[in-house]
């Protein structure tokens, strides 16, 4: 069998697999990839502070520049700033110009034109997403009891997994500075299509409402939800009854279950860092970020955006001569 690295969202998911304790045979189960696969990835990929998922996802994407260097012309840069200034990472950009523009240009390198901008004093910088080391806590945990009629994960249908249908979306929220104000995040599991919308606190009737908003428009897309346990999704057979689908719920501190929601959340989180107050971000500003993150392509997707996938819309500032 071909081997095939781990992708980013599954490097996610052993960082938080690691956390709980697991060890990479476990990891390999739940992941449904070969032990060696993990073993290759933690021996190539740990750094002196661990397995760090941004990290190692730097250092995969590091090994695979490209060592043929090709002669690239001003029009060509001119074009990969257009694309930068509209928060695509280099790696999506290579990818979509060699898909769509037979253009073959090394991620490596527009990584150094970056560099290189910074350096003479141009901001292309602040468009790239890991402009410094992020931490989730995995330590502290807090209870918060028991939502009343939870159904588990456990009796999600198997089809979930598979990825094989639009319809199944991960729930989440993230938390402003203060505990003050969230955003509520929803990301479609095969097109990886995202919603995501401010609320004025973090109670079960507001994201519920907000939910129940994000989705409706697009309530035959939606077939199942998926969510911690956090009590602000105390409402869930509310939502679940509005939009006639089912709601389920990951183990406790399973955060591995939803990787999709941790990769969506870094995305988010680059233009909304910890410790933002949120009381200051306006829902256009949120939709902003939202179109951003639905018109970007994904190796995942075969260098197709989210809108493509979802919506099938093309990307028009890529398109855009």
């Amino acid at each position: 069998m071909k081997y095939k690295q781990p992708t980013q969202e599954e490097r996610y998911q052993i960082s938080a697999l690691l956390k709980a304790g697991h060890d990479q045979s476990e990891i390999a189960m739940i992941l449904n990839r070969d032990k060696s696969t993990i073993s290759r990835e933690l021996q190539r990929n740990t750094g002196l502070r661990g397995y760090r998922p941004m990290q190692a996802q730097r250092l995969a994407d590091e090994r695979r520049q490209s060592k043929v260097k090709t002669r690239i012309t001003d029009t060509v840069w001119t074009n990969v700033e257009r694309l930068l200034r509209q928060d695509w990472s280099p790696e999506q950009i290579s990818l979509w110009l060699k898909a769509e523009k037979q253009m073959s240009i090394s991620h490596e390198w527009i990584y150094q034109y970056v560099l290189q901008d910074k350096h003479y004093g141009g901001d292309l910088y602040h468009h790239l997403r890991c402009q410094k080391q992020r931490r989730k806590r995995y330590g502290s945990y807090n209870r918060r009891g028991q939502i009343i009629d939870r159904v588990s994960i456990d009796d999600r249908p198997a089809i979930v997994d598979r990825r094989s249908r639009i319809g199944d979306w991960e729930l989440d929220t993230i938390i402003g500075k203060n505990h003050q104000q969230a955003i509520v995040s929803l990301s479609e599991r095969k097109s990886r299509f995202t919603l995501i919308h401010k609320v004025e606190r973090k109670t079960a009737q507001c994201v519920s409402r907000a939910i129940i908003k994000l989705l409706k428009p697009f309530s035959d897309q939606v077939i199942t939800l998926t969510s911690d346990n956090g009590k602000e999704f105390a409402e869930h057979k509310k939502i679940a009854d509005k939009l006639n689908a089912k709601f389920y719920f990951a183990h406790p501190y399973a955060s591995w279950e939803r990787g999709l929601n941790e990769n969506t959340n870094g995305l988010i989180r680059q233009y909304f860092p910890k410790g933002s107050d949120f009381t200051n971000i306006t829902q256009k500003e949120i939709n902003q970020v939202m179109h951003k993150l639905n018109n970007r392509p994904r190796k995942c997707l075969g260098i197709k955006t989210p809108n493509q996938v979802f919506l099938g819309i093309n990307p028009s500032v890529a398109l855009a001569s």
